[in-house]
């Protein structure tokens, strides 16, 4: 599976970004889909997941209720609104994908995943 990442750039504090991963190669329903995001000088973290069934789990507690992760399985595309950003949701954001088909399941770690895109740059302004 190949996974091309866009929609991410500079905004202003408060503002909105929805960034988009396009899947390739394989059968998209297949796949858990997760977005992750590296800050400067930190360790990559997970921001939220989704099962194909559209069961999602967020990470941290700072994302929840400003972040929406959302998946179109006819379009084999997940997207990530972020809505009220701030400027430590500065970051690389990466998509990544793992085989799971489970209707309800839940992959967090970022060893649990198997494919990754190449990241795209969210920067958030003052």
């Amino acid at each position: 599976v190949q996974l091309q990442a866009s929609g991410g750039g500079l905004v202003q504090a408060g503002g909105s970004l929805r960034l988009s991963c396009l899947a390739s190669g394989g059968t998209f329903g297949n796949y858990y889909m997760g977005w992750f995001r590296q800050a400067p000088g930190k360790e990559r973290e997970f921001v939220a997941g989704t099962s194909w069934s559209r069961i999602s789990t967020y990470g941290a507690d700072s994302v929840k209720g400003r972040f929406t992760i959302s998946r179109d399985n006819a379009k084999s595309t997940v997207f990530l609104q972020m809505n009220s950003l701030k400027p430590e949701d500065t970051a690389v954001y990466y998509c990544a994908a793992v085989r799971d088909g489970r209707p309800i399941a839940t992959r967090t770690r970022e060893y649990e995943y198997d494919y990754w895109g190449q990241g795209t740059l969210v920067t958030v302004s003052s």
